[in-house]
């Protein structure tokens, strides 16, 4: 009889967010296997909540932990690392109290009722960064981003690029035009309507466009797609019960309800002049995110997303906090065909049956055709309820066909970052920071992008562990 040894049962991703994550400065990654690529030249960024507990007391949600930035740079010296908190004023402030005094997505300002509203929430700096000529920013949508050191990563604070006027948030998913630099991205000004502000900066991040759209209550926008000449938005059917968050009672993550008989909302945005296009209503779903968008010959946008059939994922996600889940969120992978004259939905189809996050295609893609969709997974045979993403995988639209990377027991890899070669331009790579379980370690793994399913290229060792994080980009050298 085949027996399964007790510590491949065990499943050890909690470790890494059991304890706040320890920074370290300029540190030479030693080699645990392979050889770095010559044509590998650059800096990974990633970002992620790094803290998730102080004075003893949890964060209520994952989405409320201190944001720290990882940053590899690959030279033709080697790979060295640096992971720095983000410094928040808020950070600064739970420092020198030894305390949590801030509410967040997913949890009430500790103490008495009056720190509800003097406290209500605090810049976490966690989601995702933007890395441009100067300056890497801290990306978070509730606020605006900070500003780092592209080396260092010494925090130079909040920027507002020009143009974040006062109650003006950045959201966490920028997307940039790879033949023209643009930068676009969007904001959620909350109110009894909300209003969805866009953004168009130039390759400087230097805002020079705004047009502000009221929306229908207060809906949870996360993410949205270039397409083309389009900016397409598809607002899910979450909506926030504000008087609660306005009293104190209640905090934004348990106040989102599913409302299914709004439908997802469609907008459809001109990306030279920012004005509306079209609006429309198709079937019930959520998405946090999108993997890429484009229009095609025929004039139709075609939009790739990891779907849910409802919202049980934000309950998933706040128990990851926790560091052990019971409720089973499933998302597909899934496109839309869309005609953007009239936002009409013209097909849904569903790429793959296997759970998908963190979709995403080549820097050089975005906004057109893209052969390949990289994204992060589950492996066969896991109990999806139980366990954080384990695997990665390349989708290819021409095939038809999934390569996923089967990590092994008790490791978890970051969303896949494509790199392209900087010397061949038909190589290209997939870099992930892992943590292994087994050994309560973390490691950066990278691959040959046309062969997941191989071993990896290179095993680099990581100084500490680095929590499980969100998003993270590449900046060519």
């Amino acid at each position: 009889m085949h027996t399964v040894s007790k510590k491949s049962m065990n499943k050890n991703w909690g470790n890494a967010i059991a304890q706040p994550a320890k920074e370290f400065p300029s540190t030479q990654l030693p080699i645990l296997s392979g050889k770095i690529p010559d044509g590998l030249r650059g800096t990974l960024y990633r970002n992620g909540p790094a803290r998730l507990e102080r004075g003893g007391i949890r964060m209520g949600h994952w989405f409320d932990g201190d944001g720290a930035i990882l940053a590899v740079n690959f030279t033709d010296a080697g790979a060295t690392g640096v992971y720095r908190y983000v410094q928040t004023v808020g950070y600064q402030q739970e420092i020198a109290a030894g305390k949590l005094l801030y509410g967040n997505y997913g949890m009430t300002a500790p103490g008495p009722i009056w720190n509800q509203w003097r406290k209500p929430l605090k810049n976490a700096a966690n989601t995702s960064v933007l890395a441009l000529p100067d300056k890497l920013l801290a990306l978070w949508e509730g606020g605006k981003p900070h500003a780092l050191d592209l080396q260092t990563l010494e925090t130079w604070g909040e920027d507002d690029l020009g143009g974040l006027t006062e109650g003006l948030s950045y959201s966490a998913h920028d997307k940039r035009d790879p033949k023209t630099g643009e930068i676009f991205n969007f904001g959620i000004s909350p109110g009894k309507n909300a209003t969805l502000n866009i953004y168009k900066s130039d390759s400087t991040g230097k805002i020079n466009q705004k047009a502000p759209y009221k929306l229908d209550g207060v809906p949870l926008v996360h993410d949205f797609v270039l397409a083309g000449q389009y900016l397409v938005f598809f607002v899910p059917p979450v909506r926030l019960n504000i008087l609660p968050v306005l009293l104190g009672t209640s905090d934004y993550g348990d106040s989102l309800e599913w409302q299914p008989q709004l439908g997802t909302q469609i907008l459809v945005i001109d990306r030279e002049t920012l004005s509306l296009v079209s609006c429309g209503e198709t079937e019930p779903w959520y998405q946090w995110h999108f993997g890429n968008g484009y229009a095609d010959a025929s004039g139709s946008v075609i939009v790739d997303i990891a779907r849910y059939e409802d919202f049980q994922t934000n309950q998933y996600l706040k128990e990851v906090a926790t560091g052990k889940t019971h409720t089973a969120a499933k998302s597909t992978f899934s496109r839309v065909h869309l005609n953007p004259q009239t936002s009409k939905v013209i097909e849904i189809q569903q790429l793959s049956d296997r759970h998908c996050e963190f979709p995403s295609v080549p820097q050089q893609n975005v906004g057109q055709f893209s052969r390949y969709t990289y994204m992060s997974g589950f492996r066969q045979g896991t109990d999806i309820s139980q366990e954080l993403l384990n695997a990665i995988a390349r989708f290819d639209h021409k095939s038809q066909i999934l390569t996923e990377a089967d990590l092994g027991e008790n490791r978890y890899p970051s969303e896949p970052i494509h790199v392209q070669d900087a010397q061949n331009p038909q190589q290209s790579w997939v870099v992930i920071v892992v943590y292994d379980g087994n050994s309560d370690s973390s490691e950066v793994w990278i691959f040959d992008s046309d062969r997941l399913d191989a071993e990896p290229i290179c095993k680099l060792r990581l100084p500490s562990v680095i929590p499980h994080g969100f998003h993270g980009t590449w900046k060519g050298a």
